[in-house]
């Protein structure tokens, strides 16, 4: 266990060196601090926009899923890879096109001062309870490792990710995603690989596993499976490409850039639906009982089969760059949270405010007035995160896709059809996220899965099968109903009473003219991959580093394969800089 912490104590030396090295280069401007001034390279685009849907929650919750349900887990992420490939064919470079700092700005452009208002508020709340949930997942599998309360580790670990958005803004956060998809990777890799040696090969992880590999447990409708996985297209395209979202293509230095992040998204998730999911497939047949050797868990004990896997089949050392991968995925998601809601608060409430009393106030202060509600953002996510840690009775598979569905989804699909849609009227967005949020209670009150499973005379479902139908009767509802809704709005358009009309049209016109890189972009470029270099090479001297742990001969080349693959990265990163 001492490794572990070592191994731990090293990874947040580095996110402080991250924060330090690039606060020069968010101190310049909120649009800086907000999204890196628009002049990020591609592949660190691509790869916060990677890190943004990979969380915590990935090794806990969804790898609790892989363990008890098999294959059915990857639809998930595969749906996520569809919406980066439609990132690439059609909206990415159209968010870069709208121009703008923040995602709420975007939606005064588009709907108008009020929506603007209206979504602010209701963004704001639901990233706090996104990102809450994030940080619960990583403080459920931080205590299980290190026998520690769940909420210290919550405040600990909240408190880390709050001095990186703090002090370094954008460039920070996408920074430290950058550096964080390669320790993802490492570890999920390095697992992945042991895993299939241990179990066989991938022929025995199918053939052997101890229930229907494509079905899973406690699932007699075939159906179901399908219908989830063809709902699941729709709800990650709406949650993943909408306006709200756009904030991780606003940071491209171009349309060009924008582009290629979206594609270098759509690869890694292509693969990582796979490759994260071989060590808990592997547990289930190798340590059958995982899911009992963490009962202080509740129902989530399933969600720290990732842990036991490591402990029991990976060299020492492995489950502290497993948590260093877990804080990164986490602090990805919960960094990103802070940083744009700080940008929707300072752009979207606080300077409307002060242009009502004629009051002007300098770009200075408004970078301080950034920090301070960033500072404030990460207390808020903090609270909720130490909330949901007393929810022991759902598992965090659950948790996340329920509140995703019934809250999220109705939110965002105005911010999604909205770039579809021209000629709607000005109350259409806020009403249909009214309409949405009636259609969710309605799928969970009235219109059940047991009472449309007695209509097609089905037998009693199990509670997986519930659980399933009841994602795919909201998701159909939101996409049906509450989409249904906004487009027929524009029956009610009348363009003659449009107060808006001047600025949308000019919206729709940007949205279609291609943002050019100015030549004082290469200036930036060299700083990114000067910085990251070093990053990288810090990173992989550590690793070189763990070599020198008490392991098997195989288990120091696991760490010094990762090694040389880090520092050939950073080498050629620091050389592309000269």
């Amino acid at each position: 266990m001492s490794y572990d912490y070592l191994v731990i104590a090293g990874y947040f030396l580095l996110l402080i060196a991250i924060g330090f090295g690039f606060k020069n280069m968010a101190a310049k401007s909120t649009s800086d601090y907000f999204r890196g001034g628009g002049r990020m390279l591609w592949w660190m685009v691509g790869s916060t926009a990677f890190m943004m849907q990979f969380s915590a929650w990935t090794f806990t919750g969804a790898a609790g899923k892989a363990f008890t349900d098999g294959f059915a887990v990857s639809l998930v992420f595969f749906a996520n890879t569809f919406a980066y490939f439609c990132g690439w064919a059609y909206f990415a470079h159209r968010f870069r096109q709208m121009r703008v700092d923040t995602p709420t700005e975007a939606i005064r452009r588009r709907f108008g001062n009020q929506n603007e208002l209206f979504f602010s508020f209701a963004l704001i709340i639901f990233s706090y309870i996104n990102a809450g949930i994030w940080l619960n997942a990583l403080g459920v599998f931080s205590s299980a490792v290190f026998e520690t309360d769940i909420g210290l580790t919550i405040i600990a670990t909240g408190l880390a990710v709050l001095f990186v958005s703090v002090l370094s803004g954008a460039w920070g956060v996408v920074a430290s995603d950058f550096v964080q998809t390669l320790v993802v990777a490492t570890v999920s890799v390095a697992c992945a690989i042991v895993a299939l040696v241990k179990v066989g090969g991938p022929v025995n992880l199918v053939t052997e596993f101890p229930s229907d590999f494509i079905m899973g447990p406690n699932m007699n409708y075939g159906l179901l499976l399908v219908g989830t996985f063809v709902f699941f297209l729709a709800k990650q395209m709406i949650t993943i490409m909408n306006m709200h979202d756009s904030f991780r293509f606003l940071n491209a230095r171009d349309s060009v850039n924008a582009r290629k992040a979206a594609l270098l998204a759509m690869v890694l998730m292509g693969f990582g639906s796979i490759i994260w999911f071989i060590p808990p497939w592997a547990s289930a047949i190798l340590y059958p009982d995982a899911a009992a050797a963490y009962p202080e868990l509740g129902n989530k004990a399933a969600d720290a089969v990732y842990l036991v896997f490591a402990r029991n089949a990976m060299p020492v050392g492995t489950v502290g760059l497993l948590l260093a991968g877990l804080f990164a995925a986490s602090m990805s998601s919960m960094d990103s949270a802070l940083n744009k809601n700080a940008g929707i608060i300072v752009r979207s409430i606080y300077q409307p405010f002060l242009k009502k009393r004629n009051k002007e106030v300098s770009e200075k202060r408004l970078l301080y007035v950034s920090m301070a509600f960033s500072f404030l953002s990460g207390i808020a996510v903090i609270a909720m995160a130490l909330y949901f840690k007393s929810l022991k009775e759902f598992s965090l598979f659950d948790l996340m896709m329920s509140i995703s569905a019934m809250i999220q989804v109705p939110i965002l699909v105005p911010l999604i059809l909205g770039l579809l849609i021209k000629k709607t009227p000005e109350w259409a967005p806020w009403v249909t996220v009214l309409v949405g949020l009636f259609v969710s209670w309605f799928m969970f009150n009235i219109l059940t899965p047991d009472v449309v499973a007695s209509w097609m005379n089905l037998d009693v479902l199990t509670r997986r099968e519930y659980t399933d139908f009841n994602l795919i009767l909201t998701i159909g509802g939101q996409v049906f109903i509450t989409g249904g809704f906004f487009c027929l709005t524009s029956l009610f358009y009348k363009e003659s009473k449009d107060r808006h009309l001047e600025n949308k049209q000019k919206f729709f016109e940007d949205l279609e003219t291609p943002v050019i890189a100015g030549a004082e972009q290469d200036d930036y470029d060299r700083k990114q991959r000067f910085k990251l270099g070093s990053m990288v090479l810090f990173m992989g001297a550590g690793l070189l580093v763990m070599t020198l742990i008490p392991n098997p001969l195989w288990g120091r080349a696991v760490f010094l394969c990762a090694s040389l693959a880090m520092l050939t990265i950073g080498t050629l990163l620091r050389r592309s800089a000269r």
